[in-house]
């Protein structure tokens, strides 16, 4: 494992030769912020990511000692499907980390009965807004194109999204077209800022090479990774692996 800051204030890089590493050091510190958290606050919360990446990673936090009656647990993003579908990320986060002694944890899910995710703007939004704030860690995904939780480039509704000066905490978002992506809903970046830690998990060369790319450019409409990653207010490590 190497660690390294970047110049400038970047965020801090740490990576990791065997993935395996990569679980057991980073479980055990999100386990040990909320630890701290409920012995501090008396609540702790936890924003996780969906896709393939972080799934085994939940395997071996759902194992780790924490007061997980006290933690609340919620999404970065979820796709508008069926919670039972498996392109949910709530069916992820249910099966593979609110398991072992985790279980004992509450979700806060983001996907509703609406039929669009725009109409569950105001419940959803609510929910968030009762949770722990700000959260003790976000753990957030990337991709190649330079997306977070769903601020996907292209997107209708990303601008709204990125705005920090609108004081919702989930957007609907649609995806272009030609992505297949399909509709969803995300935390805004106004709500994905109030964390107290930031924590982006990524793995492959391509995402390194990604990670460089919205490190150096401006525009967070093409990148929106970058409005996280180039902000000063928040501590942000990166976690990559092969």
């Amino acid at each position: 494992m190497s660690d390294a800051r970047h110049d400038g204030g970047q965020p801090q890089f740490r990576a990791f030769d065997d993935v395996d590493d990569l679980h057991a050091v980073l479980s055990s510190e999100i386990a040990a912020r909320l630890t701290d958290a409920v012995a501090q606050r008396g609540r702790a919360s936890l924003v996780v990511s969906g896709g393939t990446t972080p799934g085994a990673l939940y395997d071996r936090l759902a194992r780790c000692a924490a007061p997980w009656k006290d933690v609340e647990i919620t999404l970065s993003d979820e796709r508008w499907v069926d919670p039972k579908s498996e392109q949910s990320n709530e069916k992820l986060v249910r099966s593979r980390l609110l398991t072992a002694s985790a279980a004992a944890a509450r979700l806060v899910p983001l996907k509703t009965p609406h039929m669009h995710a725009v109409d569950a703007e105001v419940d959803v939004g609510t929910a968030i807004a009762a949770m722990p704030r700000p959260f003790d860690v976000a753990l957030l995904g990337m991709g190649a194109d330079g997306h977070t939780a769903s601020l996907i480039p292209g997107s209708a509704g990303l601008a709204r999204a990125l705005d920090r000066n609108d004081l919702a905490l989930v957007r609907a978002i649609d995806p272009p077209p030609a992505s297949g992506m399909g509709p969803r809903i995300t935390l805004t970046l106004r709500a994905l800022l109030d964390a107290r830690w930031i924590v982006i998990f990524i793995r492959g060369e391509e995402k390194r090479a990604a990670y460089r790319r919205a490190l150096s450019g401006r525009d967070i409409l093409a990148a929106p990774v970058r409005a996280v990653l180039q902000q000063t207010g928040v501590p942000v490590s990166v976690f990559w692996s092969l």
